[in-house]
């Protein structure tokens, strides 16, 4: 059986996914994105929020919490900001908490704090894919024959009017 301590933390596996997934948001939506850890009754969270700077208008209709301060913990990149000596009003986006229950180590909370969803694999819950598949060596594909023949092709209309897959946002 397991140290129940243990049980309720992030594994530095999970941490380093949470960090990345910290800083693809970032590089997604153009701002900081922020992934502090904490813990609440013996069981490990992570918070994802964006920082609100002075000259920024708060939105009044999302959820704000205060990140960063003696003590704090993240993971991912910072955005430059002095997290372990000033907290940082921001705008909170969702979070990941784990739990004790066997059938979902993993809960993440919507941007209202409310439970959206649940998982025993935390790259189920994550906005990007975290595999580690090896990617394909770019010099084996150069020395490939791509041939002349473009036969295998599919055709291309032209006119036909195009559109994205999924949301842009």
């Amino acid at each position: 059986m397991s140290d129940p301590d243990l049980a309720l933390r992030f594994t530095e596996q999970e941490l380093a996914m949470l960090g990345k997934t910290a800083d693809g948001l970032s590089a997604y939506m153009g701002k900081s994105v922020l992934a502090e850890v904490g813990v609440d009754d013996d069981a490990e969270w992570v918070i994802f929020a964006i920082p609100i700077g002075t000259d920024e208008k708060p939105d009044e209709n999302a959820m704000h919490v205060q990140m960063g301060g003696p003590g704090a913990r993240f993971v991912g990149n910072r955005g430059g900001l002095d997290l372990d000596n000033e907290s940082y009003d921001c705008q909170y986006l969702w979070a990941i908490q784990i739990t004790a229950d066997p059938e979902a180590r993993f809960v993440r909370l919507d941007d209202q704090g409310e439970e959206f969803d649940f998982s025993n694999e935390l790259g189920e819950l994550l906005p990007f894919d975290m595999s580690e598949e090896d990617l394909p060596d770019p010099d084996l594909e150069l020395l490939e024959d791509l041939g002349e023949d473009d036969e295998d092709l599919p055709e291309i209309d032209d006119d036909a009017e195009l559109r994205p897959k999924g949301p842009l946002h």
